[in-house]
């Protein structure tokens, strides 16, 4: 099975190539570079890999939450190419990817909340339960304030990923303070992740046609109001 995937929902640009297990990535720190990078990059790991476009079976995507522009580049990317080479693509919610990057695996099961900076004083966010390399989804993914977030049980011991715990000062990280073993603030999601979780999806036949991918953007408007962000500053004084 060969994918390339693409995740550039962030302030990372990612892009990564799945061939049989084997991952070949690029990720780097770059705002609003995306649409420079993600194409030469994908065009290099080909060519480093050896393989021709021809031989991709699927292009897996990081389908959101995260930066409407972003989300929107790396959807375009991967239905541009599975629509020109006949394939299908892959969606993988970009909370899932960020989960990854929570915790090493000899701890073995982990609950993880993975958490994106939303501007606005918002966090997009999501839980799971990552187990042998699998990862399932403890709760929907969701916008909200920091001190909005909820956790879909009682327990203490959960491990939390990204910039969502920086976000609005640590307001997240205060947040969930007594319910965690550790945080990463800084970690991002990646397309060598996007890559493992869409490969047992494409395996189980869980694809799309190109056309049939959707954002996830989780809420309908970028910018707050001039009167919402008066509200916001005089509530900060």
């Amino acid at each position: 099975m060969i994918l390339l995937a693409f995740e550039t929902a962030t302030e990372a640009c990612s892009v990564a190539l799945w061939n049989d297990g084997d991952v070949l990535e690029r990720f780097e720190l770059a705002p609003r570079r995306h649409a420079e990078l993600a194409l030469p990059w994908a065009e290099a790991l080909l060519a480093e890999a050896g393989i021709a476009r021809a031989q991709l079976d699927a292009v897996a995507v990081g389908r959101g939450p995260g930066a409407f522009t972003g989300v929107r580049l790396a959807i375009a990317l991967a239905q541009g190419i599975a629509l020109a080479l006949d394939r299908p693509v892959v969606p993988v919610s970009t909370l899932a990817a960020l989960a990854m990057r929570a915790a090493p695996d000899r701890l073995g099961p982990v609950r993880i909340l993975a958490a994106i900076d939303a501007r606005m004083g918002e966090v997009y966010s999501g839980a799971f339960r990552r187990a042998d390399g699998t990862l399932t989804a403890l709760s929907a993914e969701s916008v909200a304030a920091p001190d909005g977030v909820v956790l879909p049980d009682e327990a203490s011991g959960w491990w939390g990923a990204g910039t969502g715990f920086a976000a609005a000062e640590g307001a997240l990280s205060t947040h969930l303070a007594s319910r965690m073993s550790a945080i990463d603030r800084a970690a991002l999601p990646r397309a060598g992740d996007v890559a493992r979780l869409a490969a047992p999806e494409f395996a189980a036949g869980r694809a799309l046609a190109p056309e049939r991918v959707e954002p996830a953007y989780l809420r309908d408007r970028v910018a707050l109001t001039l009167a919402e962000q008066q509200a916001r500053r005089r509530a900060a004084e």
